[in-house]
């Protein structure tokens, strides 16, 4: 029996949830339809998503047919929680990418495109809503292989020219096909797996029209991973459950996981498996299934856990920084230790204090996210929190290696640490090492001084924000026999960092937007002339697209501006560029 899990990505309001809905029917895994505007759908479990009609968290459904074991990953489509939705591609075998049959290709449909092929996932598209006027299958075709693939074919669609196409998508394939061979089922499983076909199916979620050729059409082409005996397993979520028990959701992609079994230091006291809000216990996870474990503290989303390195990095990156406002007489350090447990939860958000503001801020996407997180602190903590405008969130580098010292000896204490602080490649984050001799310093105090550099989000001296692309190694220390205590190299490591800091050639960084606008042609000029002033850098494609970078703190909303010009005609497609210098200054 193949064992598959099927992630489901959409634009927002492209008939996802409801043809997820239609899905576990036709499969008997529920036995009464739901729909999105009665707010009883199986997997949009959540207050805030039945308030909403969005799904803003992942969830999990359990799916079987005769030959085929599948689990569907439902996924968020508003382009404010991408970052949800990216965390599970990691972990899923196949995609199913859904198109609305009225609005065809959108922008975020674009967006996920991207993320699906930088994680090297196979798709399959499924255009829904064709039941309504104004659905036509050509022109989705024809938009579909503009927008996103050449690859798209209607499989459906046996002629002549169709064949040669797809034939068309592999240098083997189309040999054999000249030779007069017919394409094979096992040449369609090959192109999908290896991502050169990308086969279109049409139906209706709500009126289960095509469903079951979906389903059987998954269960021709999908071919099941082949896994290997030693354990190995990918974190891609981490959640609470109603008892505020922490819940590590997993993949197994080797082996077995069992109940009681040792993973990192920590015991698993659970295995479920979720299947909507409800979940069955089990003693055993084997290779291929998705798991919520309890019992491990210290997992993280990306995790690779066994025989698996971490998972790719995300590229979505929120942009913009947030004061959280709270209740008059909350304890700010009480409620931002209580905050922190939703950056667990979601590492996007990046929770911070700030001791100078004596303020909490935090790190979102856009307008739809803030609304989410103020209902959930609220329903989490009890807390009834104001998010405040944010601006930009700047990031921090500096030109030029740079030596640090710091030197901490009050009364009865001592500690000495010398670092050695050097610009890294672009996008590299921060990375620590030591250098120094053990004959100098003992292997437990470099140890130490490690876990106080990892430990601490270190702040440029331009304007305060996060330091990054940037390597600190310690390169000499000294301690006393007598006088010496672990937090003594704390502070000593903290003043070599900032004193070295305040020498540099600091670099202020601000993040830039990589987009893409398509506009009526008699508009193009209009366009040209806001990304100009916006100081943005582009070529035109055509006579009607522009492409280029652009500082986020002017492009920011311009979505809005865009819509209303072109009369909703125009569109834009914004990706994360990696952030550029802004201003270079030495202290």
């Amino acid at each position: 029996m193949k064992k598959l899990v099927l992630g489901i990505l959409a634009h927002v309001d492209a008939g996802k949830t409801t043809l997820s809905e239609a899905l576990l029917y036709t499969c008997g895994s529920i036995r009464k339809l739901g729909r999105v505007d009665h707010r009883n759908t199986a997997l949009d479990t959540h207050k805030i998503e039945r308030e909403r009609g969005i799904t803003v968290f992942s969830k999990q459904a359990q799916l079987h047919t005769g030959g085929m074991e599948l689990c569907l990953l439902d996924t968020p489509g508003h382009a404010d929680l991408t970052a949800e939705t990216e965390r599970t591609l990691d972990v899923i075998d196949y995609a199913l990418l859904v198109i609305s049959g009225t609005d065809g290709v959108q922008a975020h449909t674009e967006t996920l495109w991207r993320l699906l092929d930088r994680h090297n996932v196979p798709t399959i598209i499924f255009a829904t809503k064709m039941d309504l006027t104004g659905s036509d299958r050509q022109r989705i075709l024809s938009d579909l292989r503009e927008w996103l693939s050449e690859g798209c074919f209607d499989l459906s669609d046996n002629s002549q020219e169709t064949r040669e196409g797809i034939a068309m998508c592999d240098e083997e394939l189309f040999e054999k096909f000249a030779s007069g061979q017919d394409i094979a089922d096992g040449d369609i499983s090959r192109l999908i797996l290896e991502r050169k076909l990308f086969p279109v199916l049409y139906g209706s979620g709500l009126k289960l029209e095509g469903v079951q050729e979906l389903v059987e059409f998954i269960e021709k082409y999908a071919v099941s991973p082949e896994y290997p005996e030693q354990f190995g397993a990918r974190v891609y979520k981490i959640m609470r459950d109603a008892r505020d028990r922490r819940l590590s959701c997993m993949k197994i992609t080797g082996g077995a996981l069992h109940n009681r079994d040792s993973v990192n230091g920590q015991t698993v006291t659970e295995l479920r498996v979720y299947s909507g809000a409800n979940y069955e216990t089990v003693q055993e996870a084997r290779a291929g299934s998705i798991v919520a474990v309890q019992g491990l503290d210290d997992t993280y989303a990306g995790q690779g856990l066994g025989f698996e390195g971490d998972g790719m990095q995300p590229e979505t990156e929120a942009v913009m920084s947030y004061s959280i406002g709270l209740p008059e007489g909350t304890d700010a350090l009480v409620a931002y230790r209580q905050l922190k447990q939703l950056e667990d939860e979601d590492p996007q958000l990046k929770i911070e204090w700030s001791e100078r503001l004596r303020e909490i801020s935090v790190k979102i996407m856009g307008k739809v996210q803030t609304e989410v997180l103020t209902e959930l602190i609220r329903e989490r903590f009890d807390l009834d929190v104001s998010i405040a405008s944010g601006g930009i969130a700047y990031k921090e580098t500096i030109a030029e290696p740079v030596h640090g010292v710091g030197h901490f000896e009050p009364l009865r204490h001592y500690a000495e640490v010398h670092l050695l602080i050097e610009p890294a490649e672009r996008g590299s984050g921060l990375s620590f090492e030591s250098r120094c001799p053990l004959d100098e310093l003992d292997r437990n105090w470099q140890s130490l001084i490690m876990t106080n550099l990892a430990e601490k989000t270190h702040l440029g001296v331009l304007t305060g924000s996060p330091l990054t692309d940037v390597k600190i190694s310690l390169i000499a220390g000294r301690a006393h026999v007598k006088h010496t205590e672990g937090g003594d190299f704390r502070e000593a490591v903290y003043r070599a960092v900032r004193q070295g800091l305040m020498k540099a050639k600091s670099v202020l960084l601000e993040p830039w937007y990589d987009f893409r606008i398509e506009v009526p042609p008699e508009q193009i000029g209009r366009a040209i002339s806001d990304v100009r002033a916006m100081s943005g850098k582009f070529d035109t494609e055509g006579s009607s697209v522009i492409t280029g970078i652009a500082p986020v703190s002017e492009m920011n909303g311009y979505a809005e501006t865009l819509a209303s010009y072109t009369s909703g005609k125009g569109r834009i497609v914004c990706g994360r560029q990696d952030i550029t210098p802004a201003i270079t200054k030495s202290r």
